[in-house]
């Protein structure tokens, strides 16, 4: 009989090593889990000398460790008390020496902190709604081609480099002011008269990096900018205050760039579409004035041709009117006017003196004669 707890094959064949499991559960956890914000109270927390710390983080059912760094926990500021409520930023992990789970920490945030830091952004965003300053009627347009234009951010950060890259490219003819600081620069950009147009931006960072952007009096200087304004202080799921009270928002330093200014290739085309379509305009028109000046003038010549005919037809009869008048048409009929040297009319026999000469004149010519008796 064939013993019930004899195996039919090796383990040694099929068996994994204890390192392969959790190699193999580590790949898995950490390559399914992107770092999720976790919510809990701190237990436990440790800090070494190399600036590490190390604390489990737990709720009412479950709890679990968790390290942070020292890259990390300068961000944080002071350690957390046990029993402090806190949100984390952390990606699941296994450790490969022990085999545990775990939480690597890369932000600390306590939750008290969080509700203060809310309040007060509700307050600010409230003070400058009633103020007027989200208002769209006050929002100014951006200038087409702006041959100056102010980036208020780090001259260290990446933003800078994203706006002139980008403007280099499309507008290499526009000048950059860049001004590292926020409301002593968005003042010097007011008294600036060259500039047209001003940037606010930042080039990524933490979410706390935010909170500049959210001062109040950042966002009152931003307001009282005299010339139109871009907001890009966060990426597309990062909105600030600035981007409300900014005449326009942009969600990257690079798209603010674009937004402020044209691209000289796209103007380009459109210069040469324009000058395109204006020769063809007056080619056009040019065609055509031609054409109605030839029917104009066609016009014209018929019209002084009938009234040519018509005047030398009213000369005509004139003519012939003043001709049938004329006193030669009487000399024809055999009658004869005498008219003294000076061509006076002889009409009365008072004008004919004894001796005077005079002429005849007759149908075909002129007769001498002289007065023998009057």
């Amino acid at each position: 009989m064939t013993n019930p707890l004899q195996l039919s094959f090796d383990p040694a064949d099929d068996a994994w090593s204890v390192t392969k499991l959790v190699t193999s559960v580590k790949r898995l956890i950490e390559a399914e889990f992107v770092p999720v914000w976790i919510r809990g109270e701190v237990v436990g927390c440790k800090v070494w000398s190399s600036g590490h710390w190390y604390f489990s983080l737990r709720d009412r059912i479950t709890q679990v460790r968790c390290t942070m760094w020292s890259r990390y926990t300068y961000q944080a500021g002071k350690p957390p008390e046990d029993g402090t409520e806190v949100f984390v930023l952390a990606r699941p992990g296994i450790y490969d020496s022990k085999g545990e789970f775990h939480l690597s920490v890369t932000r600390l945030i306590p939750t008290a902190a969080v509700g203060a830091a809310q309040k007060e952004l509700e307050r600010v965003k409230e003070a400058l709604r009633k103020d007027g300053l989200f208002d769209e009627a006050r929002k100014r347009p951006i200038p087409p081609f702006a041959s100056t234009v102010a980036v208020v951010t780090s001259t260290a950060g990446a933003a800078m480099r994203d706006v002139i890259t980008v403007v280099g490219k499309r507008w290499p003819c526009c000048r950059i002011l860049v001004v590292n600081a926020l409301v002593r620069a968005l003042k010097l950009v007011t008294r600036v008269p060259e500039v047209e147009l001003c940037i606010v931006g930042r080039g990524g960072g933490g979410r706390d990096d935010l909170n500049a952007f959210n001062s109040e009096a950042v966002c009152r200087a931003l307001a009282a900018v005299k010339v139109p304004t871009i907001s890009a202080v966060g990426h597309e799921t990062d909105i600030s205050l600035t981007d409300l009270v900014a005449d326009l928002r942009a969600p990257t330093p690079s798209a603010a760039a674009e937004m402020a200014v044209s691209d000289r290739r796209e103007v380009l085309r459109q210069i040469d579409d324009l000058g395109a379509r204006l020769a063809g305009g007056l080619s056009s028109r040019t065609r055509l004035g031609a054409v109605r000046l030839a029917r104009t003038g066609d016009r014209l010549q018929a019209a002084m041709d009938r009234a040519i005919r018509r005047e030398r037809h009213r000369a005509d009869r004139l003519g012939a009117q003043l001709d049938a008048l004329s006193p030669l048409r009487i000399l024809d009929r055999g009658y004869a006017v005498p008219v003294d040297p000076d061509g006076r009319v002889l009409k009365r026999l008072a004008d004919f003196a004894p001796g005077a000469p005079f002429r005849l004149r007759i149908a075909d010519g002129d007769v001498a004669a002289r007065v023998e008796q009057s």
